[in-house]
């Protein structure tokens, strides 16, 4: 029998209308009271990620004991998971997300939690089972970070780097997905001791930082946390401006208040457990992803920086509703020569 799990007490100040629209949206499928319970849970979610996540996996688990069956609950769940480490609980979490909402957009997350887990190559194989050509820019971004990582896990470096040599690594735009990239190339560069053109592609994530950064800022945009794309031209306007609501939308909910939480419409599956004790995955029907037991050390450890960066960019200051990649210039990076 599970230890009981104490739902996290949820402040006055933090009410539903805190989440992500689009991630409310999602909700709607549940009672009035439990959807915005589960609304308040995931909103505080997104408050803590960065200065608590710890707290913040309580608040995401306290959401899924009422939420379990909405996409954007798991994936919340996932996220938290992986950002504490516990990446056999963040790969069951993704895989149920996956089955919900037929998304490959957590991806990345999957084949990093692999890596957490000791398991590079079986993370390549999964990798392979994603056609990349359909992914959002920004996602496909963070693939390759993640198979370069597994590359450099198995000491495979110059195959590392070769991961990384997709289209968006384009050195003359910042995208928001550009200064991780351009890091992850660097570091491998570093790797092969080819320290010139390291230096300089560390300088390229610096100064696309500042570019993204100056953007946000143009636009009147509180937070800088870099996570919608940016619009490399405007005829890829469309193509570019992803409003992916990734953890964005995982930007906050609340879920039952007690050990008793009350299962609206079924809510969360049999597999779902209250604490920190899930049941091991093995393969479950849902996706083609490989399974997971047990975790080891943060993929942040040894990777060059792999995915670590992903939980802490989804912020509840997502791309809510107007505020869209489409809206902010492009900035092209001067070459100071």
């Amino acid at each position: 029998m599970r230890d009981a799990f104490k739902a996290p007490e949820l402040p006055d100040d933090c009410q539903p209308e805190e989440l992500d629209m689009v991630a409310r949206i999602q909700l709607k499928t549940l009672e009035k009271d439990n959807a915005d319970r589960v609304a308040r849970h995931l909103a505080m979610t997104a408050r803590l990620i960065d200065d608590d996540p710890a707290l913040a996996h309580q608040h995401a688990i306290a959401a899924s004991r009422t939420g379990g069956r909405i996409g954007v609950v798991r994936e919340t769940l996932g996220i938290t998971a992986y950002t504490i480490g516990d990446f056999a609980l963040a790969l069951r979490e993704f895989r149920t997300y996956r089955r919900l909402t037929g998304s490959d957009d957590q991806t990345p997350l999957m084949v990093d939690s692999e890596r957490g887990l000791g398991r590079p190559q079986k993370a390549l194989e999964f990798a392979r089972t994603v056609d990349a050509s359909k992914l959002e820019p920004g996602v496909r971004a963070e693939l390759a970070i993640a198979k370069s990582g597994a590359r450099l896990d198995l000491g495979q470096t110059q195959a590392a780097l070769e991961e990384l040599r997709i289209p968006e690594l384009d050195r003359n735009k910042a995208f928001d997905y550009s200064p991780a990239l351009f890091a992850a190339y660097a570091n491998v560069l570093e790797e092969l001791d080819r320290r010139d053109e390291a230096a300089e592609w560390f300088a390229l994530s610096d100064r696309a930082v500042d570019a993204l950064h100056s953007a946000y800022l143009a636009e009147g945009t509180e937070s800088v946390a870099v996570e919608e794309e940016l619009i490399s031209a405007p005829s890829d306007a469309d193509e570019h401006a992803t409003e992916r609501a990734s953890f964005g939308e995982f930007a906050t909910a609340d879920s039952s208040r007690t050990e008793s939480s009350q299962r609206e419409n079924g809510e969360p599956d049999a597999e779902h457990t209250g604490s920190g004790e899930h049941e091991a995955v093995g393969s479950e029907s849902d996706a083609p992803a490989p399974g997971a037991t047990n975790s080891q050390d943060a993929a942040t450890g040894d990777g060059p920086d792999s995915l670590d960066r992903v939980p802490h960019t989804h912020s509840g200051e997502q791309v809510t509703e107007a505020t869209s990649a489409a809206e902010v210039a492009l900035f092209d990076i001067e070459e100071d020569r």
